[in-house]
């Protein structure tokens, strides 16, 4: 086992604790101005429909910001964040009535006397849409 300054301590096979993220319209639209990703798959429905999607989704690199800002915080800040990569399997589908969970957890697959390698599920709606997810995040010594 492995204690993290952080005071949690790390074991291979261990789940680690789930963040929900809550996804609606309104942060696409933050998230299209921010980023300059005016895309109007992110937010007109009528569009997002007439190029075969079931409705409006979310950026994936704002998916892939939400999923980083959780790894971010198990590691104990973004200088300890070493690797993180994943790929998109299946679109955040946001509809204009309601809310949608990303729902993100991390299991530890192996310790090393540096870092620690996670892997990662991202799901919305009972829905994986990252796969491959992992991350590699630094053992800090005190």
């Amino acid at each position: 086992m492995t204690t993290h300054p952080l005071g949690q301590d790390f074991a291979v096979g261990q789940e680690l604790p789930a963040r929900v993220f809550i996804i609606n319209r309104e942060c696409l639209t933050q998230y299209a101005n921010a980023s300059g990703d005016q895309n109007p798959i992110h937010q007109d429905e009528a569009f997002a429909k007439s190029v075969g999607l079931e409705n409006v989704i979310a950026h994936g690199m704002f998916t892939m910001g939400l999923v980083g800002h959780y790894v971010s915080q198990i590691a104990g800040g973004n200088s300890q964040v070493r690797e993180f990569s994943a790929r998109f399997i299946k679109p955040v589908i946001v509809p204009a009535e309601r809310d949608v969970e990303l729902k993100v957890h991390a299991t530890v697959v192996e310790i090393h006397s540096e870092t620690i390698r996670l892997e990662i599920t991202a799901t919305c709606e009972h829905t994986k849409v990252l796969g491959m997810a992992k991350a590699l995040i630094g053992v800090i010594h005190q």
